[in-house]
């Protein structure tokens, strides 16, 4: 079945990157499902508590990556071995990242507006490795010809440029665009010559004496974040479950 997938469906070598990432995906859902039950009372499922410890999933999800990269590691990319340690591997991924949030904030914000964060990890994570999967190569190497490919000096430049571009991109406030931009060349680079959010440090760096373009980085954020943030909170919501509300802290201040 492996190699008929490696011959017929994806590049040779492969096999490995996309089990891990199906068991990805798959135990981020499983494990949504299973804590929105939790947490509406309903099914045969309960938090792992081992007195007064709740043991949060995260603790099994290390384990698993320790174990499935490991022997990744000392492995090859083809036979059985390789597949099984992906899977591992995969699992792992997906209950660390789905309290990604926990570790970032050392705090239980699963279902706070804090939480969003890991839903945003797993998205950007199985998308990054979607580009992986797809043929992409990392800062762009992949489009190279053969002639360049042998020039190591070719290599390294483009290598450097793809780089530095996603590094300016960062810089100008834009995490996402940085990130696939290492993957996909051309998104770091438009990242890297449009205008900065108005709280990067590019911005606080460069346009603390041009007024306008500080004016127009603001507008631009505004209309960017009136127009997505209502559709990808409503995906998050859909994909991760609805934060709790946050209490009032009005009536504790009479």
């Amino acid at each position: 079945m492996g190699h008929w997938l490696e011959r017929n469906i994806i590049e040779p070598g492969k096999l490995p990157l996309l089990l891990a990432l199906t068991a990805f995906v798959v135990t981020f859902l499983v494990t949504r499902v299973i804590t929105r039950l939790i947490r509406a009372g309903k099914g045969p499922f309960r938090n792992i508590e081992t007195g007064a410890v709740h043991v949060h999933h995260v603790v099994p999800g290390v384990v698993l990556t320790v174990v499935g990269g490991f022997g990744a590691v000392s492995s090859s990319r083809y036979g059985f071995g390789a597949a099984v340690f992906a899977v591992i591997f995969g699992m792992g991924a997906g209950l660390v990242l789905d309290e990604f949030a926990l570790i970032l904030h050392l705090d239980d914000v699963y279902w706070s507006e804090a939480g969003r964060k890991s839903v945003e990890m797993v998205v950007l994570t199985a998308a990054l490795v979607g580009l992986l999967l797809a043929g992409f190569s990392p800062l762009g190497v992949n489009d190279l010809d053969e002639d360049e490919v042998q020039s190591r000096g070719t290599v390294l430049l483009n290598t450097g440029v793809n780089f530095l571009f996603s590094l300016v991109a960062l810089s100008k406030g834009k995490a996402r665009t940085a990130i696939f931009g290492v993957i996909v060349p051309v998104i770091a680079l438009i990242g890297a010559i449009r205008l900065a959010r108005p709280d990067s440090p590019w911005a606080k760096r460069f346009y603390r004496r041009r007024p306008r373009a500080r004016a127009r980085s603001s507008l631009r954020a505004y209309r960017h974040d009136r127009r997505w943030a209502g559709p990808r909170r409503a995906f998050e919501e859909w994909l991760g479950g609805k934060p709790d509300a946050e209490p009032d802290r009005t009536a504790d201040r009479r």
